[in-house]
């Protein structure tokens, strides 16, 4: 009898979008084999073995897409109002080509409608099936790994695929056009690496909302089991990749904590970076990352 991993199993019956979401809903249990909860993806299953799994999970391929949401509302408010609202407002915003939108005093929110972005670290493709919901003219999904891309966004012709392709050493040769944005979700490397590679595949005004993994950033000595839970080391491993950012020209312009942790417990942050602005010093880096951390998660 022909037996496969679990995970593998519910995304072959179609149960499941992709290995990452099986994951999921085995973590919450939401599937039982034979009647019976299962609890670890691993376990081997026959191919003919009933499967069952609740309804009511999420439409998103991932729950990394939870996390870009989060990170998106935060940084799309201005004055109170989100650019949706006072794009009806005839008085309000100017609108450009490029999707981005400029407040009275000429500072910048954070819209995804119209603009080509790049998703480093794209995987299953939780942050590419946002930007393509929230108006996104292309995404440019790039990963080192293969076959990972959830099949209807593989398919989607507004999705451009690199895969087996290591940010760290994109080129500009190696990309169909330059992004105006780029989003970032990218494990066991520092975001420092992959800073100067994603600056060559850019637009001269392009908008970076990067998520911080303070595991990746902070030295593997301090990491002890593999999650930063000392306050002080989050705000440090924050601080560390938007000073080198601003070395190399970028601006920043904010941080929040990700709604949701990493899968091991960690806390995850946003920052908003952004190339060609005209006010470097609109934010307080040290005061804005003290208060991300502390109205964060625990």
């Amino acid at each position: 009898m022909t037996r496969r991993r679990l995970d593998a199993e519910l995304t072959r019956r179609g149960l499941a979008r992709s290995r990452e979401q099986a994951r999921e809903l085995i973590a919450a249990g939401a599937v039982q084999v034979r009647g019976v909860a299962a609890t670890k993806a691993a376990t081997q299953v026959e191919t003919s073995a009933p499967i069952t799994v609740e309804s009511g999970g999420s439409k998103y391929v991932s729950r990394g897409a939870l996390k870009l949401i989060g990170a998106l509302d935060a940084f799309e408010a201005v004055d109170g109002r989100n650019d949706r609202e006072r794009s009806d407002d005839s008085t309000g915003l100017s609108d450009g080509d490029d999707g981005r939108e400029q407040d009275h005093d000429g500072k910048r929110s954070l819209t995804v409608t119209g603009r080509r972005v790049l998703d480093a670290g794209a995987s299953t493709g939780g942050f590419t099936q946002v930007l393509l919901e929230r108006g996104a003219e292309r995404v440019l999904a790039v990963d080192v790994g293969y076959g990972q891309l959830a099949w209807p966004l593989r398919v989607d012709p507004r999705v451009d695929l690199l895969e087996r392709t290591n940010v760290r050493s994109l080129t500009v040769e190696a990309v169909p056009y330059l992004a105006s944005m780029v989003v970032a979700d990218l494990s066991f490397i520092s975001l420092r690496t992959v800073l100067p590679a994603l600056l060559g595949c850019t637009d001269p005004t392009c908008d970076y909302l990067l998520m911080v993994k303070p595991q990746f950033e902070v030295g593997r000595e301090q990491v002890g089991d593999g999650v930063v839970r000392d306050p002080e080391l989050r705000k440090r491993s924050v601080e560390s990749v938007v000073r080198f950012a601003i070395g190399l020209g970028l601006s920043f312009r904010g941080v929040v904590a990700s709604p949701l942790p990493g899968p091991s417990g960690n806390v995850e942050y946003f920052i908003w970076l952004v190339r060609g602005g005209t006010d470097p010093g609109i934010v307080d880096v040290t005061e804005a990352i003290d208060a991300a951390v502390q109205e964060g998660p625990s």
